[in-house]
């Protein structure tokens, strides 16, 4: 076979808009094959889609579980997967119908029904989880079921609902294999989606199988795939070294991805915008030093973002300057109006103004793994630099990191953020609005009030200014200081094919898109 010589770049059209149980089907051909070993950094929190919000657990649920809708590679529009239609009743957006299909089986064999799509929202709502995603669904107020027929009442306008429906939270189970008022935690997952999860050792490994019974917006469900978990970028660039796995995705060392030569004969490189963002997220609860506005201002007159872009992760991101990323609908930079360079002298003055004495003592959270540890330490040095702050770094793995940072232990806390849908709305109403998943303790009557604006508006476009002056008021009340946007990068070998689909800077995972030459 001649050498392959391939750069892919991708424009995502999403950034221009805005164990099994006991039952088992007879195994096809697919399962036979190779294995492809796909390599992450993305660690698992829960196998029970009403248990998880975050990249890892999501990416593994577009493949094993099915939502009503779902995305085609770089598109704006949702299109039914488990579902045969959807869509609103009347003009008000605010009852939205889907009829299921009847073909649909789970992986332990059971008949999926309108009754099941019911339960799945039910108990994500119940359920409440810390780390769940809950706050994606603020605007449902009830769910209804007659036979296939699946009814969803919105408590207020909400033009975005059919893309919730396509992201991870949307995710169908089976309702006697997962229990209503709590989370399934026996290690193993019965979903439609179009791969079985056969294996599965939490933070090790996963191996998918492609499953017969799937029915639905994927018309080949590929071949068997191996998930490797890496808990630091260094483990998951030596496995790629060493050969012992054929594809990676999030993250290698930036000094790995910096230094990637894309002529390179034996690999694929794929580069896609993406709308990846890092905060800095401040707790405002009683107690914390962070509640004081000044403080919190006064760290965001001091952040030096092109020091951390260019120190600590080689250009591979860019400084960010709002909420909204560049390339989304209605992206501005107020934090860049208000706050042009970094002045440690204005932040000086904001604190004795404001009467707080010096230095502020506070604690910097972080999880395990990525470049989180160089960027905190990239963060304490430009804070205590000015003799202004007192910054004690905590690292914890990934699941302490969500319980603690849900529990309000950090003064502030380092997340990034990967879109659940090519929408602005997915930056802002998750992050800001009431009761977010930030767990931060901001609350907001006027950001409540243009969250609800904006998603009134079929005509996305319509909602832009709105937007603008959401991005506007989280710059004043600097309950989150956002930090930089990447871009998506995929590696593979030279005898992987459809590694360009796997990822489109959105959550979806597409794994069914991987073969061999």
């Amino acid at each position: 076979m001649r050498p392959i010589r391939l750069r892919i770049l991708i424009t995502c059209l999403a950034l221009v808009a805005a164990g099994v149980g006991g039952w088992q089907l007879l195994p096809s051909h697919r399962a036979a094959q190779k294995a492809i070993t796909v390599g992450t950094t993305d660690v698992v929190t829960s196998l029970d889609p009403a248990g998880a919000y975050d990249a890892g657990s999501w990416a593994l649920f577009s493949n094993i579980y099915q939502s009503l809708m779902t995305f085609k590679p770089s598109t704006v529009t949702p299109v039914p997967d488990a579902a045969r239609q959807c869509g609103f009743v009347g003009s008000e957006l605010r009852t939205y119908r889907c009829e299921v299909r009847d073909d649909l089986t789970f992986a332990n064999g059971h008949k999926v029904t309108g009754e099941d799509v019911k339960y799945s929202f039910d108990r994500v709502l119940a359920i409440n989880a810390d780390v769940g995603p809950g706050p994606l669904f603020s605007t449902l107020k009830s769910v209804a079921a007659d036979g296939q027929t699946v009814t969803f009442h919105l408590g207020s306008r909400d033009a975005t609902f059919p893309l919730k429906l396509a992201t991870g939270a949307g995710s169908i189970v089976d309702h006697t294999a997962y229990p209503a008022d709590r989370l399934r935690t026996d290690g193993a997952a019965d979903g439609s989606g179009p791969y079985l999860l056969k294996k599965y050792s939490p933070d090790s490994s996963a191996r998918l199988e492609p499953s017969p019974a799937y029915r639905g917006a994927i018309a080949d469900t590929g071949g068997p795939v191996e998930i490797r978990y890496f808990q630091k970028p260094e483990e998951l660039a030596a496995a790629w070294d060493d050969r012992t796995v054929d594809v990676t995705h999030r993250q290698l060392p930036p000094s790995v991805v910096a230094g990637v030569d894309i002529a390179a004969e034996d690999i694929r490189v794929t580069e896609a915008d993406s709308a990846e963002i890092r905060n800095l997220v401040f707790n405002l609860r009683d107690g914390s030093p962070m509640a004081d506005e000044a403080v919190r201002k006064a760290v965001a007159a001091i952040v030096d973002r092109p020091k951390i872009v260019s120190g600590v992760y080689r250009s591979t991101v860019e400084p960010l300057y709002s909420l909204i990323p560049q390339g989304i609908t209605a992206h501005s930079t107020p934090f860049f109006d208000a706050y042009p360079d970094p002045d440690s002298g204005r932040a000086a003055k904001l604190l004795a103004d404001a009467g707080v004495r010096t230095p502020v003592s506070f604690t910097l959270g972080h999880a395990r793994g990525g470049s989180a540890a160089p960027e905190a330490a990239e963060l304490r040095r430009q804070l205590e630099a000015t003799g202004l702050f007192k910054v004690k770094i905590v690292e914890k793995e990934w699941k302490a990191f969500q319980k603690a940072n849900a529990a309000g232990q950090f003064g502030a806390y380092t997340i990034g953020w990967l879109p659940d849908f090519p929408d602005p709305d997915n930056f802002v109403q998750p992050l800001i609005g009431r009761n977010s998943t930030l767990h931060n303790g901001y609350a907001s009557d006027r950001v409540d009030q243009l969250i609800q604006a904006t998603q009134q508006y079929g005509d996305r476009a319509r909602a832009s200014q709105d937007f603008r002056a959401l991005q506007r008021e989280v710059a004043r009340d600097v309950p989150v200081l956002p930090l930089w946007q990447k871009k998506d990068y995929v590696l593979s070998r030279e005898d992987v094919t459809g590694s360009q689909y796997l990822s489109d800077g959105t959550g979806i995972w597409r794994l069914w898109e991987l073969g061999w030459i």
